[in-house]
């Protein structure tokens, strides 16, 4: 790109002091993966919570609620500042607020407290935008482009890291140590940015809409809400479709009143881009299907074999499930940016997706021995990683370097909704066959093919994407 010189330039110029681009890369991967860490501790600790606090186990679900919510609505904002000149100090004062979210779930004060934390430490998910920004902005064309695709697997994949880690720290030593975890790995992260994030380049400064955050910030937490608590669609079915239609006609105004806006929190116009559409869309329905994937095999895992299936794993065991989902994420995110060279990223998403379809269809038949739902995660965390990867270089070949942070913080959000769907998609599913305390085997094969289908219709979609110049 012709203004990569001049970007390299302002790197050094802006920040006063050299930087490496070795240390910011570290820094910003760091902190995609720290993201992820800290938004899954709320997963794997719900049990433990629950008795601690001695509150139900809907209660303690809000732990992981309560992150994910915190971090759907705060990503646009952070993604609309992050798009001015005072990026680094966007960044910081975020990682501020997450730290103080720490620091609150390891103090021994009311469940209350705890939530509060755990929202504050939710609001960290909007910073993966800002580090695709800042890798765009401040390495070369090369670089930032491995970067950027690592960042994206970092955020998904790092949830094999936390669950595990979260729940041996638990059995070890009570929840406090594992949300410990959490605060220590903050405040590095904390330390790392002040030293390292450099100054965003020379651009005019972005004044928040705040209109379109209102608007914007009902409708995400109505959409979220509606969609992730089971319980409600079963107990209050006609109170859950009205919250449904609510949410869907207030994000209705809102994209109206933001294609109306001057200086509007998201650039409607380039949302109507079809390779940006078209990708959105896939992140949509993938989501789905692979977090769908991921909670029916962390679920199948855990149930005791009393219920005619499952192995009664507990909580550390079922992390450790997870983790070559999050080594051969890894690894097939580091492989896509020499691939994407050869193959371009369109094919490349098609061809992840078909890797998560083969991980359902595997799921969906064979699951008899441990090591077929291993075999099945692992595949899965292939297919994850490589789409994860290559999805950032869709919307960006469309997206001016300027509007990197507030176009990739759509799509974060888009994937929030995807996955909360997908989450509930499976919660329903298995509550349909459930009469008793475990739901019926019949329902996790039922629910793979459906996790299958919306895969398929994935590469339908991926099939409509622009071809791309490579």
């Amino acid at each position: 790109m012709n203004d990569r010189p001049s970007r390299d330039h302002l790197m050094s110029t802006t920040t006063g002091r050299p930087s490496s681009d070795r240390a910011l890369v570290g820094v910003i991967v760091s902190l995609g993966l720290l993201v992820a860490v800290v938004g899954s501790l709320g997963a794997p600790l719900i049990t433990a919570v629950a008795q601690h606090y001695n509150v139900s186990l809907a209660a303690a679900q809000w732990t992981l609620t309560i992150a994910l919510l915190s971090g759907a609505v705060t990503t646009p904002v952070l993604g609309r500042l992050g798009s001015g000149p005072r990026r680094r100090s966007v960044v910081l004062v975020t990682l501020g607020i997450v730290v103080a979210g720490s620091l609150l779930t390891v103090l021994p004060l009311p469940f209350a407290v705890l939530l509060v934390g755990r929202a504050a430490q939710g609001a960290g998910l909007g910073l993966v935008s800002l580090m695709m920004a800042i890798a765009r902005d401040h390495l070369d064309e090369r670089r930032s482009a491995s970067t950027i695709a690592f960042l994206s697997v970092a955020s998904t994949a790092g949830i094999g890291i936390g669950y595990p880690l979260a729940g041996w720290l638990t059995d070890l030593a009570g929840i406090r140590a594992a949300y410990g975890l959490g605060l220590v790995a903050t405040a590095a992260a904390l330390v790392a940015a002040v030293a390292v994030i450099p100054q965003a380049p020379a651009r005019p400064a972005n004044r928040v809409d705040l209109r379109g955050a209102l608007l914007l910030t009902v409708g995400l937490l109505a959409l979220l809400l509606v969609i992730s608590q089971v319980g409600l669609w079963q107990q209050h079915t006609v109170l859950a479709v009205l919250i449904l239609v609510v949410s869907l006609l207030v994000l209705a105004a809102w994209t109206i009143v933001e294609a109306r806006t001057d200086k509007p929190l998201v650039d409607i116009r380039l949302l109507r881009h079809p390779a940006v559409a078209a990708a959105n869309l896939v992140m949509l329905t993938g989501g789905v299907g692979m977090y769908l994937l991921l909670s029916l095999i962390t679920r199948y895992v855990q149930t005791p074999a009393v219920a005619g299936y499952g192995f009664g794993l507990n909580t550390f065991e079922a992390g450790l499930v997870l983790v070559p989902f999050s080594l051969l994420g890894f690894v097939a995110g580091r492989l896509m940016p020499g691939l994407k060279s050869r193959f371009g990223a369109r094919t490349l998403l098609a061809a992840s997706t078909t890797v998560v379809l083969i991980a359902f269809v595997l799921f969906a038949l064979a699951r008899d021995h441990l090591a077929e739902p291993v075999i099945a995660i692992s595949i899965l965390g292939v297919g994850v990683g490589a789409f994860s990867a290559a999805m950032p270089s869709v919307i960006l070949a469309a997206t001016p370097a300027a509007e990197t942070a507030s176009a990739m913080s759509v799509n974060q959000v888009v994937r929030s909704v995807g996955f909360s769907i997908g989450s509930a998609l499976g919660g329903f599913i298995l509550a349909a066959y459930t009469t008793d305390v475990f739901p019926h085997e019949t329902g996790y094969t039922t629910a793979a093919w459906a996790g299958a289908a919306t895969t398929a219709a994935t590469l339908l979609v991926i099939a409509a994407l622009p071809a791309q110049r490579r």
